[in-house]
């Protein structure tokens, strides 16, 4: 508990520092604004010369296989030193 109050106090004090001596901000005459909207309008039309491109990867068509009817069993065996059980695989 005492790290987090610390930790606030502390982001609290540096917050309340760099306020007092930050020099107030001028927009030049719209420049920043302008840059603003160059930005996203350039990066709307990226954006959508990339969404309407073909994908880059397409998944294969799928194949089937048809396997002959399997089932597992419980099969037991002597490991040299007693009794026990695996599981195998039995095709018919």
């Amino acid at each position: 508990m005492k790290k987090t109050v610390f930790a606030l106090l502390a982001a609290a004090t540096l917050a309340f520092g760099s306020m007092a001596t930050a020099p107030q901000a001028h927009a030049g005459g719209g420049d920043v604004a302008a840059g603003i909207a160059g930005g996203l309008i350039g990066g709307a039309l990226i954006g959508g010369a990339i969404a309407n491109s073909r994908p880059a990867y397409a998944a294969p068509a799928p194949v089937y296989i048809e396997e002959p009817p399997c089932h597992m069993e419980r099969e037991r065996f002597w490991d040299g030193y007693g009794w026990r059980f695996r599981r195998i695989r039995v095709c018919d």
